[in-house]
């Protein structure tokens, strides 16, 4: 067996983000951004880079990077600069691209347990379609650019290489995108592409302090496909290199559908894009107006906001669920401000029965209003109805909304949890089942279940569960 089999391997990976910024012009001209529109009718001669156009950056931009640097923990520059990175492709108009190089916004950072490296602006390219499918896929037989996408404000997020895993750079990322859309920046839709990300992948072998030889994954716009990419180039990796190859420094596309990893093109240094600063813009330099309007509009961050959470009577898993959604966690703080239920029972229902009828929508756009699940809930633990009863009742919000105890009413849907309504009809389910009640009697509680089943078919759902257990007991004398 060769030495090299032997090696245990560690992943080390850095991320590059990209976020596409809600302004609601482009960059560097005065574009209105916009997303579906028809193909080319989002233009200019400046985003298009028609000879004598002189651009104009942004100022919204600046200071969205501004807040996302403080978000992040970053030094944030005095000066900073533009500069074109010059490379050609289809999508690029200009022949380059106006980004920022060795003066960017921000500078270290961190955001939980990975440092940031940097975070920049630019703008973005312009979009390709093939035929056959979207993404820079080789082999298509056709190709189409859209230059709508072409100049719209990005910043770009550069970790250091502190991620050690798939799973780790997924939670990671979740975080960052609830940290940006918390800041009201971007809507960081993945799906949409105004959040983009690319990982640089390396591996060596565990203990070691050098790093490998890295590729990069680009353009993965789930986190799924983000966890399955790297996890597939961290195995095609150690299969290279326990076959006594060597990795390549390459950009590798992965396909989602089949798994697999194909070269793009062979992984540029920073002195193949011949950068040099933007002779069309001044320096920015940061005024301590725009700093003093940043922390001004800095919210709650959602770390920050599941710390409060946890304090106030969540389990750590409940706020860190709802901090990290924000629309839920505004809904559930507007229904906990409406009084009528504890904090954990209404954590638990909008994660496990809100979540299921609204999907991914903003909880605040639909039919059930805060203050009606805080009164539901409420109801709930005073066991005035049943949680299945109150699944009935939360259908109908969700379908029309109103006043759940109105529902309830109007339903026939109270609780029947009085025990000398209930005793009768216990009595029945146990006559009807005698040798369940003989199960029970000999210690086996198991059972019970089917006498509860009874009750709750006779009483339509709106018996006590616990109630009904205890008449048992009772009855059989245990």
């Amino acid at each position: 067996m060769s030495t090299a089999t032997q090696v245990e391997y560690e992943p080390v990976i850095g991320l590059e983000i990209h976020v596409q910024l809600s302004t609601r012009t482009k960059m560097f001209c005065g574009c209105e951004l916009t997303f579906g529109e028809p193909p080319n009718t989002r233009t200019c001669p400046v985003c298009l880079g028609l000879p004598g156009t002189l651009p104009v950056v942004n100022a919204e931009a600046i200071h969205a990077g501004l807040l996302i640097g403080m978000a992040l923990g970053c030094e944030l520059a005095p000066r900073s600069i533009f500069h074109r990175k010059n490379y050609f492709y289809a999508d690029l108009p200009k022949g380059y691209q106006i980004s920022q190089y060795d003066e960017p916004l921000c500078g270290p950072g961190r955001l939980g347990d990975v440092r940031i490296h940097r975070v920049h602006l630019e703008e973005d390219a312009a979009k390709l379609i093939h035929s056959g499918g979207s993404g820079r896929i080789h082999g298509s037989e056709a190709s189409v650019v859209d230059f709508n996408r072409g100049g719209t404000p990005l910043v770009e997020i550069v970790t250091e290489p502190d991620v050690r895993s798939a799973e780790q750079a997924g939670d990671w990322l979740r975080l960052l995108r609830a940290t940006v859309k918390r800041l009201g920046i971007s809507d960081v839709n993945m799906e949409e592409g105004s959040l983009r990300c690319d990982a640089n992948i390396s591996i060596r072998p565990k203990g070691s302090r050098e790093l490998g030889t890295k590729t990069e994954l680009k353009n993965m716009n789930s986190f799924r496909f983000i966890e399955r990419g790297i996890r597939a180039e961290v195995a095609r990796q150690e299969a290279l290199l326990r076959d006594g190859g060597e990795v390549v420094q390459e950009t590798l596309h992965f396909d989602p559908v089949s798994g697999s990893i194909t070269s793009l093109r062979s992984k540029e240094q920073a002195h193949d894009y011949r950068y040099f600063p933007e002779p069309d813009l001044v320096p920015i330099a940061i005024t301590q107006e725009m700093l003093d309007r940043a922390r001004a509009a800095l919210p709650e961050l959602p770390a920050e906001r599941a710390a409060r959470l946890e304090a106030a009577g969540l389990s750590a898993e409940s706020a860190h669920y709802l901090a990290f959604r924000t629309e839920l966690a505004d809904f559930f703080e507007a229904a906990l401000a409406a009084d009528g239920a504890e904090p954990q029972p209404l954590a638990n229902w909008v994660a496990n029965e809100l979540v299921p009828r609204v999907g991914e929508d903003d909880p605040q756009s639909g039919r059930i209003e805060p203050a009606a699940l805080a009164t539901l809930v409420g109801m709930v633990t005073r066991r005035e109805v049943t949680q299945q009863a109150a699944r009935q009742v939360l259908d109908k919000l969700a379908a029309e909304g109103g006043d759940p105890k109105a529902i309830v009413e109007a339903e026939g849907l109270g609780a029947v949890g009085g025990a000398d309504e209930l005793a009768p009809i216990v009595a029945a389910a146990l006559e009807a089942n005698p040798d369940v009640a003989e199960k029970l009697r000999g210690g086996d509680m198991k059972p019970v279940g089917v006498i509860v089943g009874f009750v709750m078919k006779q009483t339509k759902g709106r018996a006590d569960g616990k109630e009904v257990t205890r008449l048992v007991r009772e009855q059989l004398g245990l």
